[in-house]
């Protein structure tokens, strides 16, 4: 009971509290979340690999129009005949190409023969001194594009297409939202241009094939959601084995306390009564010895005052007794 009572305290509780929202956060949030982006970074170098392996095809026969995007089409390389739009052209701001700042642009293709429309990123520019730089236009008429198929980003709230520096400007590559500024239908996903085709400007660079940290960053939120409530039932196990250790150190300091005054007590005790005793066995010897001796008709000299003693039976008054008297005290102490 005195354990439950240590434990129910509000420093333990506090630590209970945190201990179980940190481990049920750990395997119910960062755990997955980590875990999650390993799964997504693989399932995208695994795609990569296989459409780099693979000649480009027509669009139509990976991304029939009316189907939507299909996202095991990602990153294949298709064949694209039709015009820019360049009255359609957007920005996407606040890019990074190889670690410098880069606007990419957007510019909308229509597919020749057909009302249907793809954007087209057409690789970035270096912005000039925060300014919008001149923008080189694409091919005028009919020209055949090769790209990679690429799944839109989406729009954050707040964040959708708005005029900028006289440009239309997005800060995601977001094909519907685009759809939705220029009131044009255009397919949900978008086309990365390949280098070196008509209308592209800089490259941008196929991912690096590697599944980066997330799968050890998943496993370590996964070990501290198990170290933290270990850790927990440590610091309990040496608080009960520090408690119990406090109270039989108590206990053998009270045991050993009781048991040194029980044993001065019975040291000193017994003594008095032993002392008495002796005196008084040794004082009724003495004093039989003497009456022994007194009616033998010898002087005793008593120990204590040394002073001469007379024999019993003799004397001036046993001198007058009668015989009857004497031959009574000689016969009872001997003489």
């Amino acid at each position: 009971m005195r354990v439950l009572r240590t434990f129910l305290r509000p420093g333990w509780i506090a630590l209970a509290v945190v201990v179980v929202a940190f481990a049920a956060l750990c395997f119910s949030i960062l755990a997955p979340w980590q875990l999650g982006k390993n799964s997504r970074t693989s399932e995208r170098n695994h795609l990569i690999e296989q459409a780099v392996s693979i000649a480009p095809v027509p669009l139509a026969s990976v991304a029939p129009a009316g189907n939507g995007f299909r996202p095991d089409t990602e990153w294949r390389e298709v064949h694209i005949t039709g015009t820019f739009l360049t009255d359609k052209q957007a920005l996407v701001r606040l890019r990074s190409v190889e670690e410098r700042p880069a606007i990419e642009v957007l510019t909308p293709f229509r597919v020749a023969g057909s009302d249907r429309v793809l954007v087209v990123d057409r690789g970035y520019i270096r912005p000039d001194q925060g300014q919008t730089p001149v923008i080189p236009a694409p091919p005028a008429g009919e020209v055949t594009i090769d790209g990679r198929i690429r799944a839109g980003e989406g729009t954050t709230p707040g964040r959708g297409a708005a005029v900028v520096d006289g440009a239309l400007s997005m800060y995601t590559i977001d094909p519907t939202e685009l759809s939705r500024a220029t009131s044009t239908g255009m397919d949900p996903f978008y086309i990365q241009i390949s280098p070196n085709q008509p209308g592209s400007l800089g490259e941008i660079p196929l991912p690096q094939l590697e599944s980066g940290p997330y799968l050890s960053y998943g496993l370590q939120w996964l070990a501290f959601g198990i170290m933290a409530p270990l850790g927990a039932g440590y610091f309990i196990y040496a608080e009960i084995k520090q408690r119990r250790r406090a109270r039989g150190t108590a206990n053998t300091a009270t045991t050993t306390s009781t048991d040194s005054a029980a044993a001065t007590t019975d040291a000193q005790t017994p003594a008095a009564p032993t002392a008495a005793s002796a005196s008084v066995t040794s004082d009724r010897a003495a004093r039989r010895k003497r009456l022994r001796a007194e009616l033998r008709g010898d002087t005793v000299v008593d120990d204590a005052d040394h002073s001469d003693t007379t024999r019993i039976g003799f004397g001036p008054d046993t001198e007058h007794a009668p015989d009857d008297v004497r031959d009574k005290l000689t016969q009872r102490y001997g003489g």
